[in-house]
């Protein structure tokens, strides 16, 4: 493979022009305090994602020969996309291997793109090892989603508009996944100013690239669990690990309930939705996992399509990891006025009660004693704290289910 230059990311720059959209960079003021935080929105990109830029690049640069027999992919769902998008355009036909377990809202809207999908059973890297064998029978070109320089360069043009929109950028935070849009965006970055910290985000149930950065080796995690699907990739890729290594300054991780609470502030602070995938990059400034403070930062939001059934799971998720839904156990004794004097103490801190069991035939519980179970709204994860305060200097004990 011809070796990536920044070259080649002003050419995909260039060829880009009326089909991908120079996605805005808006400012986030009062998310961190002491940083200017900035949101480079490739969630509302075309197609909903940063990947129609490589998928574009790279089919637009196949030889005559290459198009002959169309082309193929494997996606978890937004590469998927952007291939079907771009081949379309070009006249060509595609075939997009997703894992089956993939959020249903990606795999129509390939096919309203234009594609033809085959499920796969089990994740990306199952995915992969299908779009070769159908590569292998039907000859086409396999467009990889982040282990090709041509793809890297066409991800790689965020930079280029980073450094345009926002020169004096102290700081780029970045999703990884297979890990070539860090790599595109890293060495776009540092070739134009060194000085720029560029970070990499993984799920936690994902490490795969950081993994392979402290131990100086690429190996195949075990498994996958995160929410954020668009980065759930098993093992790196060969030049994005390379990459990396030399262009990425940290790379850290975050969990699903950071990330659900990224998701939910995205929408509540800013008005945007973003997947789990896109999200990470938020939630490590939300939580400061990176030394921020001080720094003009722009955090990519790399993709915005997210399953409505599954928003709205991670809705609930970012609101009890904010504390603005919790679930309270109080153990009472069972006797007039207990409940009313409960009901009493919650309402004069301005908390709200949404459900309520009352449960007299708890094991191990004297007969005469009752667990209260609560479910309510509080303003943060403090409000919470005073009202667990309260209910204990009222002489309750309570716990979180």
């Amino acid at each position: 493979m011809k070796p990536l230059t920044l070259d080649k990311i002003y050419h995909a720059a260039f060829t880009m022009k009326g089909v991908v959209r120079t996605t805005d960079l808006i400012h986030a003021p009062d998310l961190l305090e002491g940083s200017e935080i900035y949101l480079k929105t490739e969630n509302l990109q075309v197609t909903g994602s940063f990947k129609v830029r490589g998928a574009y690049y790279k089919i637009s640069q196949l030889s005559p020969e290459e198009r002959a027999h169309g082309v193929i992919a494997c996606s978890a769902g937004n590469h998927a996309q952007g291939v079907a998008l771009a081949a379309t355009r070009a006249g060509l036909t595609s075939t997009i291997c997703i894992p089956d377990g993939a959020p249903i809202s990606k795999v129509e809207a390939t096919k309203r793109y234009g594609a033809r999908v085959e499920l796969v059973k089990g994740v990306y890297d199952d995915a992969y090892a299908r779009a070769c064998e159908l590569q292998k029978e039907t000859g086409a070109a396999l467009i990889h989603p982040f282990d090709d320089p041509t793809v890297i360069a066409g991800q790689g043009t965020i930079g280029l508009e980073i450094l345009d929109q926002l020169p004096d950028v102290d700081a780029v935070i970045v999703p990884i996944g297979g890990g070539g849009l860090i790599s595109g965006v890293a060495f776009a970055i540092k070739s134009l100013n060194p000085s720029v910290k560029v970070y990499g985000v993984q799920a936690s149930g994902a490490p795969s690239m950081l993994n392979a950065i402290e131990r100086h080796q690429r190996e195949p995690l075990s498994s996958v669990a995160t929410v954020a699907d668009g980065i759930a990739v098993k093992m790196p890729g060969e030049l994005t690990y390379e990459l990396c290594s030399k262009y990425v300054d940290q790379i850290v991780t975050v969990t699903d309930d950071e990330i659900s609470t990224a998701i939910l502030t995205l929408i509540e602070k800013q008005k945007l939705i973003a997947e789990g995938a896109g999200a990470v990059s938020f939630a490590a400034m939300l939580f400061e996992k990176l030394p921020l403070k001080g720094k003009k930062v722009v955090c990519l939001i790399s993709g915005g399509n997210i399953d409505v059934n599954i928003l709205s799971r991670v809705i609930s998720r970012g609101l009890i990891m904010s504390g603005r839904n919790t679930h309270l156990r109080i153990e009472l004794t069972d006797k007039p006025g207990q409940m009313e004097l409960v009901s009493h103490i919650i309402a004069a801190h301005g908390a709200n009660i949404t459900g309520v069991n009352h449960n007299r035939t708890a094991d191990n519980k004297n007969i005469t004693d009752c667990f209260l179970d609560l479910d309510i709204e509080t303003r943060n994860l403090e409000h919470l704290m005073e009202i667990k305060t309260a209910l204990r200097e009222a002489g309750f004990q309570v716990s979180r289910r």
